[in-house]
């Protein structure tokens, strides 16, 4: 084996786990809590109307995932597109290492959400574990100590253990793992549709479709939610060096878990509401009941075991989230390391299994610290961060002349470009603008892009001293 291979990631991810993938890190728990939620700000069983134009949004920004990923094939994915489409001795760099700065604070948060959603949905068999040993704030977030802490550290865990092997490896779990989450929303259609009423599902109040402010409010609310469950599309792409074919793969994989997903959120959203009175299911938004509308759906149907049973498969696909998330995430630090542009201890691989067994840890280790918190608040601000220097970023860099002309050359290219692109920044601009609290949290993001920049700026001085002294 020569000295380059020993140095390099190995492409080891098919099409078929680059799809399942995908799909893990789509669904985890999201789908399962939020469907009362969409109901209850929409009003009625319109819902669907929220999952088909999160639908929608996903597929827009997907062609958009799907191009710049076949362009570029490399470890970090958005990390990679910002360094060539801004220039990577300009504006480029500066906004790839925000990105990936950034991803120091945002990643282990969302994947710390993800173990906690673990915790809470096993609780339904210790309900005495959200009981607080301690019960604080830290820098005015809300810290709490319990066994749903406990056992949420230890998904974390079990998680990156699971992921200190080869790619190879991985490879044959994510298979197994995308039909477990798969069995899961298709045990919950199966069930919901073999008991279906019609009429119920298809209630709708009085003036639901009515065209007016309040419809256009519980659409965009709506919208919102629905957008944040298929969000993980784009995992793929954050190892665009380690799947095979990357030019028939990462199209495939992207488009193809939305398609799976979009198909299974609605059916799901249909079969629920046919069984369950959407007027019962919006009184379930603003309680902890909503956790558990599923187990309550199979309990109705199929008795006390039936809802043991579903919620160990909706506990397993939260596990599958945080694996899939740990797995994409880890890739970033990497890249930038490898790119000079962090430091170099994240570039390290792992010398038997060639992973990058630094930045894993590190993600790990602060995703565990992360368990301790209430996260709603501080999420929903690095949401926006993400938006800003994730989605709008690449996808405004598209429409540059620079990309227009290298599209034609090569890898995957959108169909009816450049709508797509305006399609998915209108949406994405539109979430922004729509959040509640958009001034509070943009005034969060800018400490931390801010904080970003002068890390980059000492980092450059330093390395331009460097330069000269030598």
């Amino acid at each position: 084996m020569n000295d380059q291979s020993q140095t390099e990631l190995r492409r080891g991810l098919s099409t078929s786990s680059a799809l399942g993938l995908n799909v893990i890190d789509m669904v985890g728990i999201g789908p399962f809590v939020t469907l009362p939620l969409i109901v209850g700000v929409m009003g009625g069983p319109q819902a669907i109307l929220g999952w088909l134009l999160g639908a929608l949004l996903s597929l827009c920004d997907g062609l958009i995932w799907s191009e710049l990923g076949t362009a570029y094939p490399e470890a970090g994915g958005s990390y990679a597109y910002l360094k060539h489409l801004y220039g990577e001795k300009k504006l480029g760099r500066a906004f790839s290492f925000l990105y990936a700065w950034q991803l120091l604070f945002s990643a282990p948060l969302s994947i710390a959400s993800g173990c906690i959603g673990f915790s809470q949905y096993l609780s339904f068999f210790f309900p005495n574990a959200s009981r607080p040993f301690v019960s604080t704030s830290l820098l005015g977030v809300p810290v709490v100590l319990n066994g749903q802490t406990l056992i949420a550290m230890s998904a974390c865990a079990i998680a990156v253990v699971v992921l200190y092997r080869s790619i190879f490896a991985i490879h044959r779990i994510v298979r197994w793992l995308g039909l477990v989450v798969g069995l899961t929303l298709v045990v919950v259609i199966v069930a919901g549709f073999s008991h279906f009423n019609a009429h119920r599902a298809f209630d709708f109040p009085p003036n639901a479709f009515h065209l007016d402010s309040a419809f256009f409010i519980g659409l965009g609310a709506g919208m919102l939610i629905s957008s944040y469950d298929y969000w993980g599309y784009y995992n793929v792409c954050f190892l665009g060096a380690e799947v095979r074919d990357p030019q028939r793969t990462i199209p495939r994989a992207i488009l193809g878990s939305i398609g799976i997903v979009a198909t299974l959120y609605i059916l799901m959203n249909i079969s629920v509401l046919g069984v369950l009175p959407w007027q019962e299911m919006a009184q379930y938004s603003d309680t902890h009941a909503r956790m558990f509308t599923m187990a309550v759906l199979m309990e109705r149907l199929y008795g006390h075991t039936a809802a043991a049973v579903i919620v160990v498969l909706i506990a397993l696909a939260a596990l599958a989230s945080v694996f899939a998330l740990l797995l994409g995430y880890s890739r970033i630090p990497f890249a930038a390391a490898r790119d000079g542009n962090f430091p170099a201890w994240f570039g390290v691989l792992h010398r038997k299994h060639r992973i990058p067994q630094h930045s894993l840890l590190t993600l790990g280790g602060v995703t565990l610290l992360c368990c301790i918190f209430r996260l709603q608040e501080v999420i929903t601000t690095l949401v926006v961060v993400r938006i800003l220097f994730q989605f709008l970023l690449q996808g405004t860099a598209t429409l540059l002349p620079k990309h227009r002309r290298q599209r034609k050359e090569r890898g995957f290219r959108m169909p009816l470009y450049p709508l797509p692109v305006i399609l998915a920044l209108s949406g994405f601009l539109f979430i922004l603008f729509s959040r509640p609290h958009f001034i509070k949290e943009m005034r969060t993001a800018a400490f931390i892009l801010l904080a970003g920049a002068m890390v980059y700026a000492i980092r450059t001085a330093r390395a331009s001293n460097r330069s000269k002294e030598s």
